[in-house]
């Protein structure tokens, strides 16, 4: 299970489960990464969401479960799951992700030969309220991905655009974190070449185009790089010439919430989706949009559409006499 690490698979090691059903947990998580190519973070709650499960169902049985017990589930069983995370003020987005996570180990125990958790499908899932995204205002997205807004830091020069370039890709690029940070040296849009190619979420690959500003905080980073960055390398470094961790971006950024007076959902990921809300408000075309953000479905695309619109009822109801 590459895409774990060595903390989770010590803990798997010592699952709250029978031996046939620790196995069949262990078995699903190594497929999840494996074949499907589930990103690191979603395998980890999967796997955190599984040990819980199993935890609860040990103590409602008063024995770790296996196979069998895990078929002859009830749906009460699961309601009572449900019920005791909830009282642990676990939100519902999370109750539905353990969900989601018990029906694929229920179909991976189905696919093996095992029989199935048929109570899973008896029980729905809470409903959670759709959240808005909360983008910055273009002045404040501008200053965060600025090096000027940096001026004055502790902080080595180098340091300094490197972080100013990673969240100018973030804003002008509509790029996730991750998706910055995996961009490779011989890949740098600086230059003639005006867009960079990622691969995002479902290992989709999509081009970037990539503006002026932008393409000049690469470059002033990479004038200022102490180090030689090999070609097939990573384009942005840490402090000791190895990969840069997205912490440190974070760490960054909430620094720059600091400095700035911004608000803690000021975040790297709030810039991308201020780059969706400003070309939503500027004019630019839905489907554009979608294509430029990496979405796989429209309606994932269109909550910026509800951004939009709260924004201009907010200033309508601010400014009309009669509101």
């Amino acid at each position: 299970m590459a895409a774990l690490s060595d903390d989770d698979t010590l803990q798997l090691a010592a699952l709250p489960a029978a031996p046939d059903l620790a196995a069949n947990v262990c078995g699903w998580l190594s497929g999840l990464a494996g074949e499907r190519r589930l990103s690191p973070n979603t395998i980890e709650a999967y796997a955190r969401d599984a040990r819980q499960f199993l935890a609860f169902l040990a103590e409602r049985f008063g024995a770790p479960a296996g196979l069998d017990q895990f078929a002859a589930l009830a749906p009460s069983d699961l309601r009572a799951f449900l019920a005791k995370r909830r009282s642990d003020n676990i939100n519902p987005r999370s109750l539905q992700r353990a969900l989601s996570a018990l029906r694929s180990l229920s179909r991976y125990i189905a696919r093996q030969g095992g029989q199935p958790a048929s109570a899973l499908g008896a029980v729905r899932a809470p409903k959670a309220a759709r959240r808005l995204p909360r983008a910055l205002s273009a002045s404040d997205a501008r200053a965060v991905a600025s090096a000027a807004s940096r001026e004055g830091e502790a902080r080595d020069p180098w340091i300094l655009a490197r972080d100013a370039a990673v969240l100018s890709l973030c804003y002008g690029a509509g790029l996730r974190i991750g998706e910055a940070l995996s961009i490779l040296r011989i890949d740098a849009p600086i230059g003639e070449r005006d867009a960079v190619t990622v691969v995002g979420k479902g290992q989709k690959t999509r081009s970037a185009p990539v503006i002026g500003p932008v393409k000049q905080a690469i470059e002033d980073y990479l004038a200022l790089c102490p180090y030689i960055l090999k070609p097939q390398g990573p384009l942005f470094v840490g402090a000791k010439g190895g990969p840069l961790s997205p912490r440190i971006v974070q760490f960054a950024m909430a620094r720059l919430r600091g400095a700035l007076g911004l608000p803690d959902s000021a975040t790297p990921h709030a810039l991308r989706h201020s780059f969706a809300t400003h070309l939503l408000a500027r004019g630019g075309d839905l489907r554009t949009i979608q294509e430029l953000l990496g979405h796989a479905s429209l309606s994932t695309t269109q909550v910026y559409t509800a951004v939009d619109g709260a924004r201009l009822i907010a200033a309508y109801r601010a400014a009309h006499p009669r509101a």
